[in-house]
């Protein structure tokens, strides 16, 4: 164990009660949120853009203070007792700052050393964080020469380096290819087990939050639209959906309307149509001959269980749109 300061940590629980964030002109970022992270969770917390997630995030990482409410992470009152908050939690948000001239093994070293520990047991602890996330051989060279996959797993590691019992991940993938995302979900996952670390992860990705999360709230215009296990929030959705794309949104809309008595439920996004019935494959054969009666000709018909996707259409009446990959450096 390295040499820090013992605090008298409680569990690594977070409560949030009736949370509420306004900024100057009557703007409303978060609006009576509540929610409850159990110790050991990995806790999904989604939304669009604007939707409140990094107004939350910064709040319970003591970086903003709140309008109203109040919220406390491992025990501890974010506002009364941020000092205390921020010696139990890590913090890796979305801009990796790191220095490109610098070395791994020296930035958690030096990063040991802010916090309080002695430069040998700083240096014993960056040792145990760069094995931990793979980083030793590549210990001696310049951040700058690291891919994408490679910063962000040293963005954790310099996050963990004052063991906390609660980390904060705000987007931590963005930007980084498919092999570079998947190598972090690797790393998410091995803390959360391995550590028993609470872990509250934004993201932009839903299949991050599918593959990760025990419980997921999905966050829009400031409030919490509906929380729960991705299983529980998938089958509320509905069962099977028979999924109708067409060349336009003109034509989609069309047969939104035309078909809408042939499903339990309907809904379309720009050029596809969705119509989410039980027993939905014995459903097609109505479906086509209804179409074949309108001159309406789809591009493709297919047949999907529901997904994260269609849960955040339905709670946003939008799609979660993550931006592209940056390219990054082969490792």
């Amino acid at each position: 164990m390295s040499e820090f300061v013992n605090v008298n940590r409680t569990n690594g629980e977070i409560r949030v009660e009736q949370l509420v964030k306004k900024y100057p002109g009557d703007v409303v970022a978060v609006d009576d949120i509540s929610f409850h992270v159990e110790s050991g969770q990995i806790f999904g917390f989604l939304g669009p853009n604007g939707a409140g997630k990094s107004t939350t995030i910064k709040i319970l990482t003591t970086l903003a203070l709140p309008t109203e409410g109040i919220a406390f992470v491992g025990g501890y009152d974010v506002v009364c007792e941020a000092a205390d908050v921020r010696r139990i939690a890590g913090v890796a948000l979305q801009d990796i700052g790191l220095d490109p001239m610098m070395k791994s093994m020296e930035l958690l070293t030096l990063q040991g050393q802010l916090f309080g520990n002695s430069r040998s047991g700083a240096r014993k602890r960056a040792e145990e964080l760069l094995e931990l996330m793979r980083l030793t051989d590549a210990k001696d060279r310049r951040v700058g020469t690291y891919s994408g996959g490679m910063r962000r797993r040293l963005d954790l590691a310099l996050a963990l380096v004052h063991e906390p019992q609660i980390l904060f991940l705000d987007e931590p993938t963005t930007g980084l290819d498919p092999a570079g995302r998947r190598d972090v979900w690797e790393e998410v996952r091995r803390l959360n087990r391995q550590l028993g670390m609470t872990i509250f992860l934004t993201t932009q990705y839903l299949e991050e939050a599918d593959e990760l999360a025990d419980v997921i709230a999905i966050i829009d215009r400031g409030k919490v639209q509906t929380e729960g296990s991705p299983a529980r929030l998938k089958a509320a959705v509905g069962n099977e959906s028979i999924n109708l794309a067409f060349e336009s949104g003109e034509i989609a809309e069309r047969a939104r309307v035309d078909l809408k008595d042939l499903a339990d439920r309907i809904q379309s996004d720009r050029d596809v149509v969705r119509l989410y019935v039980s027993q939905a494959a014995e459903r097609i054969p109505l479906v086509v001959n209804r179409l074949q009666e309108l001159e309406l000709n789809p591009i493709s018909i297919t047949l999907t269980q529901p997904t994260l996707d269609d849960v955040f259409l339905q709670v946003t009446g939008q799609r979660l749109i993550a931006q592209e990959a940056m390219p990054v450096q082969p490792e």
